[in-house]
């Protein structure tokens, strides 16, 4: 996208949607899940980042795809208690994400299993307001620029994902809009440029 397009999406911005593992809290390596909230760790910058959205009025959603849970590793109220732990987290700096959608299912099981649309859908029935046009996807996997890209939003890479395949980096990039190494840098970048 043109430079100029993305500034005039930015100052048009309303909502933004952000993957969880890789962007909020550290992931865990290939084949292993955040199952407890004893796993969950915060990475560095995120609750600031997060807080920075807040007051800036946006509206703050994680789409998140959870195997854990088809895999009987994670129950939908172990996933509650993890993300009210990381709610828990963000408070310290004034931060707090708006809602949680994920997707429970393995692959080739559902429509809503990111780069599939179907968490934009859930979170369209709660905030009628959002649009993917003042709309932004931050994530760090290739999967997660393909649904912001399929739905016409603003996407952002963070590059963070040391376990991600180099052909999946380099997909994931062309498709991204701009690549930042952490939450803060793209933080800053979209709210620099309102």
């Amino acid at each position: 996208m043109p430079a100029d397009a993305i500034l005039s999406r930015i100052r048009n911005l309303r909502t933004v949607f952000l993957d969880r593992d890789g962007v909020l809290n550290r992931k865990m390596p290939e084949g292993e899940w955040v199952t407890s909230p004893a796993e969950l760790s915060v990475l560095p910058g995120a609750p600031a980042a997060v807080a920075r959205l807040n007051r800036a009025g946006l509206l703050v959603l994680v789409v998140t795809n959870q195997r854990a849970i088809a895999r009987g590793r994670l129950s939908p109220e172990g996933l509650e208690r993890i993300h009210a732990a990381l709610q828990s987290a963000l408070r310290p700096d004034g931060a707090h994400i708006d809602a949680f959608f994920h997707c429970p299912h393995d692959s080739d099981e559902c429509g809503c299993r990111k780069p599939l649309t179907g968490m934009f859908d859930q979170a369209r029935r709660q905030f009628p307001q959002v649009d993917a046009a003042t709309s932004v996807m931050i994530g760090d996997s290739l999967s997660d620029l393909q649904f912001g890209k399929s739905l016409g939003m603003l996407t952002l890479l963070l590059e963070t994902n040391p376990e991600m395949r180099k052909e999946a980096v380099q997909k994931a990039a062309q498709l991204a809009d701009a690549c930042f190494p952490t939450l803060s840098a793209a933080v800053n970048f979209l709210l620099d440029g309102r």
